[in-house]
């Protein structure tokens, strides 16, 4: 019971590792690496993987012979229903992401169904349908285009887009299709297909960090000051991450298919003046009218310590003196060198903590 208490805030780590290929060995040494303390010895990783039905990935290589064995043999339990998208601007595939919903991050991103570009990608606290509709959907319209079909899971957060989706639905340029989808999140393939890359290069270097940090009672997430802190922190790091990963994803090349700034080519066939699309504030209030339902507008992840902006501007001052390029802390974390980010976020914790006083 031990173990698995002990390992159970590295069970994201050790799963997404496992689906790597990763052997039991190689989990421990990381853990071992990031500074996990007793109970994460081989056996110890081998125990809990198997209290908790953990098992390594398939290899690509193994999968693609089983998907071909499948195909050749007539099942087709994979996808009964092929995915199909014809031009870019068909189809866009909206997911969130909560990796570090813990620690006040949450990312979205749109990705068109047959370019495979990442056309629009926000960072916010918490999941928030205005923030979504302006920094997302309404982003990706107004740079590429009208898509005939919206995809998205059956969350909330998706309501305020999917409204304006709708409104929008005479304007698109095949409307034989209902203008969105709403389908199990395991089945937004395309957008599930990028998550790993993400998990890997931003999210869980950072998550990690702030696991370890919380393991040795540095950082006390039920204190207001430290989880504003560490969302607002952590949240900049993560917006410079991911603008890495889109960029690298929408110019590599994809195996017989192409790259995706190339197939994406000049957006969308069917194109909307920005005066169809009115921002969020507008957009909800709109909803509002017409659906007599209301809106969170403001999802926050810790409430704003600061009683005067003369304060907030002081700490940001100070902190940016003291760190300069924020950047390196990302780098850092993502080569395995948490101290950096450690000490940056306990350094803001308690520089804003003294200059609350």
């Amino acid at each position: 019971m031990r173990i698995m208490v002990s390992l159970e805030p590295y069970s994201e780590i050790i799963s997404d590792m496992l689906r790597r290929h990763a052997t039991h060995a190689d989990i421990s040494q990381h853990l071992q690496n990031i500074g996990v303390g007793r109970g994460c010895s081989v056996m110890s990783i081998r125990r809990f993987c198997d209290a908790q039905n953990l098992k390594r990935g398939v290899s690509d290589a193994q999968l693609e012979i089983d998907v071909s064995t499948a195909i050749t043999e007539g099942l087709r339990n994979f996808n009964p229903v092929p995915y199909h998208a014809a031009y870019m601007g068909h189809k866009v595939h909206l997911d969130q992401n909560e990796k570090l919903a813990m620690f006040g991050v949450t990312h979205v991103i749109a990705v068109d169904g047959y370019s495979s570009k990442v056309v629009a990608y926000a960072t916010m606290p918490v999941k928030n349908n205005l923030t979504i509709y302006e920094e997302v959907y309404r982003s990706a319209v107004v740079n590429y285009g009208l898509w005939d079909q919206v995809r998205v899971d059956h969350g909330k957060e998706f309501y305020l887009s999917l409204f304006i989706q709708e409104i929008l639905a005479p304007y698109r340029h095949n409307q034989d299709k209902p203008s969105y989808c709403q389908t199990t999140s395991t089945k937004n393939h395309k957008v599930e297909r990028l998550w790993p890359e993400i998990n890997s290069r931003v999210n869980y270097p950072l998550k990690e960090a702030l696991i370890h940090l919380t393991d040795q009672e540095l950082l006390d997430m039920d204190c207001n000051i430290s989880r504003y802190c560490v969302s607002n922190l952590t949240g900049q790091l993560c917006k410079i991450g991911i603008k890495r990963v889109v960029e690298a994803w929408n110019e590599h090349r994809i195996p017989g298919k192409g790259i995706p700034n190339q197939l994406a080519g000049g957006g969308c066939p069917k194109k909307v003046s920005e005066v169809l699309l009115p921002h969020a504030s507008e957009a909800a209030n709109l909803y509002n009218e017409e659906l007599r339902s209301t809106l969170t507008t403001d999802s926050s992840f810790g409430t704003d310590p600061f009683t005067y902006e003369e304060q907030k501007a002081t700490v940001e001052r100070v902190f940016t003196e003291t760190y300069p390029d924020i950047a390196e802390l990302l780098n850092s974390t993502v080569n395995k060198n948490h101290s950096p980010f450690k000490d940056a976020v306990l350094y803001l914790i308690n520089l804003t903590k003294r200059h609350m006083q």
